[in-house]
């Protein structure tokens, strides 16, 4: 099943978390936060101009990006955990 997001959101899928530190403890799952750091799978058609047209999406399909801690939905399709996001919700893209 393909999820497609409509106008500016898209759809991320987070990268794994570091299952060790720095100092090379080895942390369990219950101590590993989620990462804001993902992998754009699909993006929408863009903002709706009041104008009827539409603004291109910054983000495009297999962007690394950063977002808040908190940002999007979190769904789960064919049991992969995917987040649904508005682009504004996006922080950076990471070449």
């Amino acid at each position: 099943m393909k999820v497609v997001p409509l106008d500016e959101k898209v759809v991320v899928k987070r990268l794994e978390a570091d299952g060790v530190t720095a100092g090379g403890i080895v942390l369990p799952d219950t101590a590993k936060e989620k990462p804001r750091q993902g992998r754009v799978l699909s993006v929408g058609d863009g903002r709706l101009l009041p104008n009827g047209t539409r603004a291109a999406n910054q983000v495009s399909e297999g962007d690394r990006v950063l977002f808040h801690h908190y940002a999007g939905t979190e769904i789960v399709i064919n049991g992969e955990e995917l987040l649904i996001m508005g682009e504004d919700e996006i922080l950076a893209i990471v070449d």
